[in-house]
């Protein structure tokens, strides 16, 4: 945004002006103007307010003031215009009933305005702009006007936060008790001090637990619903689980932005915590829906099972239908691991009773006998020539890599490195290939040494 101040004897208030002002001092182009929106009279002045528009189009996110001060006539004017350029086409290829079905599908809302408009940027887009109603308030969804892509999507409510009791990340890593049991979800089972009082952040105000990083899409009668927004359950109540989630997805989609990553996954992670009974959980990239199972210790107890499935949209959001090799996939179950870890790390403890390399720990008590209980452990010596061609097996190959990675270089850096690497992996990845990436992007990222470092941990698994 630019901010100028000029002098004039008087002010246009014609619907539509040419540009008074050009960018960057160029002449402005004959497809560009103003359009005013609003005149509004204050004790001091008149403001005219201007949206900016390219082609008859509105230009998002444009905008151009002239404030008149009555005693003196002097104007100021700000000046909020972006530059469009690169834009391929001014009219819409796709009917607006299309674009309204495919904003309603991902919004979840139906549609009450649709209008076109230019997404601005040095490669400008015709888009819809469509605002759907949705029981979380209006939704804003751009569409591209070529293909009928939902290319951004938006909740224009005001959010706030709530407070919810969570296991940060399960009672077993919490108490340092590896002989906690799941008793058929008794809350006797896991003693108060396992819980711990946190913030839920970005909610959107529907009383649900719906907000900008994660949603429960459970039935709606089976949903967690508070006018306070206060979601305190125990482990014997299903909605527990929903607060968990909700806590455990939205906190890792705020550390990946911490690291610098603005468009990994940012949107309402869809999240289901009922209906599936089995012991198992699962990412379903067809739907973008993160399901978890309640056979055993419910899988949404445990926050390392969901970092690790949402490891998966993670990938998936980076590099489209990831892990369509056996390599591939072995390394999305590997990430998943890693990503657990990662986040686990700023909560637990690193101890000989429960190693942070012990992978959801609470979760695998209902299924495994020895101590400590592990789903599957990132320090295993595992190398290529030990490769069954079962992909969470030969993952353990590549999140040992990934650990001793985290081991030399803490916890920000090596998330910072492996999220980056693995926007460069193919689909059908080998690990070899996704290794040179990863080495590439520590030598970009911090230098030869670090870069040697990461090359080591690969030769040690036998992948480089």
């Amino acid at each position: 945004m630019r901010m100028r101040r000029l002098a004039a004897a008087a002010v246009c208030a014609a619907a539509v002006v040419p540009l008074l002002v050009s960018h960057a001092n160029a002449a402005p182009s004959a497809d560009e103007s103003l359009q005013l929106i609003a005149t509004n009279e204050s004790l001091l002045g008149t403001h005219f307010w201007y949206a900016q528009t390219y082609a008859g189009h509105k230009v998002l996110g444009g905008f151009y003031a002239k404030h008149v001060d009555r005693a003196t006539g002097q104007v100021t004017v700000t000046d909020g215009r972006i530059p469009v350029s690169g834009i391929s086409t001014t009219r819409a290829a796709v009917a607006a009933d299309k674009a309204n079905a495919n904003a309603e599908q991902r919004s979840h809302g139906k549609a009450f305005t649709t209008e076109l408009a230019v997404l601005p940027g040095t490669q400008a887009k015709l888009v819809y702009r469509v605002l759907s109603e949705t029981d979380a308030g209006s939704v804003q969804s751009l569409v591209d006007a070529s293909t009928g892509a939902v290319v951004q999507e938006k909740n224009l409510v005001k959010h706030v936060d709530g407070t919810g009791s969570v296991f940060a990340p399960n009672p077993v890593a919490t108490l340092q008790n590896e002989k906690l049991t799941d008793q058929n979800d008794a809350d006797a089972a896991v003693p108060a001090s396992a819980y711990k009082a946190v913030t839920l952040t970005h909610l959107d105000g529907s009383g649900y637990l719906h907000g900008t990083y994660a949603t429960i899409t459970d039935k709606r009668t089976k949903q967690a619903k508070s006018t306070t927004n206060t979601f305190n359950y125990t482990r014997s109540n299903d909605f527990f689980e929903q607060v968990e989630a909700y806590w455990a997805i939205t906190e890792t989609q705020k550390y990946i932005q911490s690291l610098g990553f603005t468009n990994i996954n940012n949107e309402a992670q869809d999240i289901q915590t009922t209906g599936l009974t089995a012991d198992n959980s699962f990412y379903d990239p067809a739907k973008d829906l993160v399901k978890f199972g309640t056979g055993g210790v419910d899988d949404g107890e445990d926050a390392e099972v969901i970092w690790h499935e949402y490891g998966h949209a993670i990938q998936d959001a980076q590099v489209p239908n990831f892990g369509s090799s056996n390599e591939g996939g072995s390394i999305g179950e590997a990430f998943g691991d890693f990503w657990a870890l990662i986040n686990s790390a700023g909560y637990q403890q690193d101890t000989a009773v429960t190693p942070l390399a012990c992978i959801m720990d609470w979760d695998s008590v209902s299924y495994t006998s020895t101590e400590p209980h592990c789903i599957r452990r990132t320090d295993t010596n595992l190398t290529v020539a030990d490769k069954t061609g079962e992909v969470h097996h030969d993952g353990q190959i590549w999140s040992r890599a990934l650990f001793d990675i985290y081991k030399a270089f803490g916890k920000d850096k090596s998330a910072k490195l492996v999220l980056e690497s693995q926007f460069s992996f193919a689909p059908n990845t080998t690990f070899a290939q996704a290794a040179t990436v990863t080495v590439n992007t520590a030598q970009s990222l911090y230098g030869a040494t670090d870069a040697a470092t990461v090359r080591a941990a690969f030769q040690a698994r036998g992948i480089l």
